[in-house]
Order: C-alpha cells, then structure tokens, then sequence
C-alpha cells in the first residue's frame, strides 16, 4: 500500500483482545472502562480475512497485540493459521510476560520468533506498584524461557516514568551488556484522559540517553528491514542491544508504515489521531475483499504526515492504549 506523503504502509498492528491481566497506571484506568462484549471483538475467522486481504495489499509484518493477546481463548490455534498464511515475512507478538512461562513453548510451536515483552521495573515491589498485580517473578521466568527457546530478539520494552522508574535505568542498561536483549526506552505519553500531573512523568530519551553514557559509549546500530521508529544502539562488546522510542521529542510520523487494527474491528491509521474506518460493520453485512480492501487503503491514505502537536492539537485521545492494541 502506498499510503499518504508517497508512504509504503507494510506494518499492520492487530488487536485480539481489549481484555488484560494487569491495570498498568499509564495503560488501563481502574474505572471509566468499559469491556467490549464477546460478539463485539472480531472472530479469528474475521482476523484472518482482514490479514489476507492486508496481506495482497503489501503488508507483510502482522505485531499481534491486546490488551493481553494470551489471555484470548483459541490464541495459539489462530497464530499458528496465520503464521501459514504466505506473503508474511514477520509475526512478532507484544505481551505483559505474565502467561509467558507456560506459554512460550506453545508460541514457539505456533510460529512467533520475536517478543516484545513490557516490563517498566526490575524491583518486584514497584513491579506491584504500577501493575496491580505481584507477578514480577512469574515475568523473568518467562523471559529466561524465552531466552533459552531461542527467540531473537527479545525485546523488552520499558516506559520511563519519572519518580517512577527512572532510577533504574542503568540496570536496564547493564541488562543488554550481559544478555541478547534489547532494552528500549520509551517515552511517556499522557495518552487517554491523563491526570493533572501526568506531564510531571515525562522524562525525554535525550536525558535517558546522556544518562546511560555513565556505562560508556553508545554506538549506533544500523537499520533493518525489520525495525520500527526505534533508535539503535549499543555497548562495545554488549550481548544485547538498547533503543530509544521518542514519540514526543522525536517525531517519526514521516517515517510511519503501519496501521492499527483494534479487537472490535476499526482500523486507525495513527495512533493520535481519532480517524478510523469500521471493518467489522461491512465484514459482517456482506461487504467483498475488494470493497474491505478499499477500506484498508481509505485509511493508508489518511494518515497524517505531522505529530499532533505540530498542528497544536492536544496530545490526547477518548480512546486508551488497552482498546486501541498500542
């Protein structure tokens, strides 16, 4: 698909859930949430004909993500049926880690190569904190599996949160020196309907960065095929990597080749804006792969070429990371 600003859109993020096992604070809100209805989530059969269709319009890196993608009934099935389908080169799958211990064979035998594991602390206390929940163990031992299955790369993902986990970004540092992981940082974003004192928590990949020269030199690493907005680098003689995802301070929206597909079926071209085109009404009413395929490329064609506050737009949205899949 070529998309707006002569963009070749590959990527298709696709939601299978809104539900998940953890109430991360930045993530999902203890209220004002409410769960979408069995019938109201798309089928896998349903999935899997809107990622063929992708598939013929060029796309060929599917990220299955949630909510909690492990927590949907029938998961392991479904990703083995689209790991078969032929034209996709790349499956990886976003997950909390939590169900990752007595599941990361079964990922392995459906087809899925690369994690990316969210994980914001290595301190099991504030673990509980920000997640609810005092699985921090059950998490490492999920990851230490996967290592040990052979997946590459093993991706960890880590939000900073300033008075949060920002003390602990040497030990996520020294983490990649030690072992194959890639360690990225990522920028806070007072997404949803954030709290008076979100922007308090914003800590810019700049600092994080002048931060981690305290264990030494940060070299960059060259772009793959395979690579997102991330920014690449990595310790002389290191094991793993680190990266820098800077969606405020370093807009990457002119670079940006996918589309978001939520659980109940919307298509979003960007995840701060609130365009979408509903899948799931003409999927369901009888729409052809041709007309659904338009859809797909209604929606290449209306993402935007600028950040949000660009235009001077708020940096918010109605929506919140747990329904729209991140």
């Amino acid at each position: 698909m070529i998309g707006s600003h002569n963009r070749t859109i590959d990527y298709l993020r696709m939601s299978v859930t809104d539900r998940c096992n953890l109430r991360c604070v930045y993530c999902l809100p203890c209220e004002g949430i409410t769960k979408l209805r069995h019938e109201d989530i798309l089928t896998y059969e349903e999935l899997l004909r809107l990622a063929r269709i992708a598939i013929d319009l060029g796309v060929d890196k599917i990220r299955l993500t949630g909510g909690e993608p492990l927590v949907r009934k029938g998961i392991y099935d479904f990703i083995s049926r689209l790991t078969t389908l032929p034209g996709l080169r790349d499956i990886p799958l976003t997950t909390n880690g939590l169900l990752l211990k007595d599941n990361a064979e079964r990922l392995a035998s459906a087809g899925v190569t690369r994690l990316n594991i969210s994980l914001d602390t290595l301190d099991r206390k504030k673990y509980a904190g920000i997640t609810l929940y005092d699985g921090f163990p059950m998490v490492w031992e999920g990851i230490e599996l996967a290592e040990s299955l052979g997946f590459q790369p093993l991706k960890i993902n880590v939000v900073v949160m300033k008075g949060v986990n920002d003390d602990e970004l040497l030990d996520f540092a020294r983490l990649s020196q030690r072992r194959p992981y890639h360690i990225r940082f990522i920028e806070y974003m007072p997404l949803g309907r954030p709290a008076s004192d979100a922007h308090l928590k914003y800590v810019p990949s700049s600092i994080v960065k002048s931060r981690l020269s305290a264990l030494g030199k940060l070299i960059p690493v060259a772009r793959a095929p395979n690579d997102g907005p991330a920014e690449r680098f990595h310790y002389e003689k290191a094991a793993g990597e680190i990266g820098f995802i800077s969606p405020l301070s370093n807009h990457f929206c002119g670079t940006c080749n996918r589309l978001r597909l939520t659980a109940s079926g919307r298509l979003r071209p960007c995840l701060l804006h609130e365009e979408e085109e509903d899948l799931k009404r003409p999927l369901r009413t009888g729409a052809s792969d041709d007309e659904l395929g338009r859809l797909f490329l209604k929606a290449a064609c209306s993402k935007p070429h600028t950040h949000p506050s660009a235009s001077e737009k708020p940096l918010l949205f109605s929506g919140h990371m747990s329904t729209i899949g991140g």
